[in-house]
């Protein structure tokens, strides 16, 4: 079991570095995804640095378990984003159903972030 949790939490911080960095490689991408109320760019980056923190964080067998949380915190603020982009006109991931399958994968990252959070 230790080293399927290893295996996982390895992947799930090269996943969230990857995403990070993506945040500035593609920052238009991420655009549809955050209101217009907020400053689009400002909370792109802001994220994309979050997750990069997060994904080298759970890196660290030490401290593993408190980044790990703080992975299910981010990914549990992001539901509601998932849940506003279903109930546009225009998903920014694409069609409804599209959007429908990222929400459920939201779920999914939630569960992996947990269960790679016990010690």
């Amino acid at each position: 079991m230790k080293l399927i949790r290893l295996v996982f939490t390895i992947l799930f911080g090269a996943l969230l570095i990857i995403a990070g960095i993506n945040h500035f490689i593609s920052p238009e991408f991420y655009d549809k995804l955050i209101p217009d109320y907020l400053p689009k760019l400002p909370v792109n980056y802001s994220v994309g640095i979050l997750e990069i923190i997060l994904g080298i964080g759970v890196l660290i067998p030490r401290y593993r378990s408190y980044f790990a949380f703080g992975i299910v915190i981010l990914m549990c603020l992001f539901l509601p984003v998932h849940i506003w982009d279903i109930t546009r006109d225009n998903p920014a991931v694409g069609s409804h159903n599209a959007a429908m399958v990222r929400l459920s994968f939201q779920f999914v990252l939630i569960y992996w972030a947990w269960f790679i959070s016990r010690k």
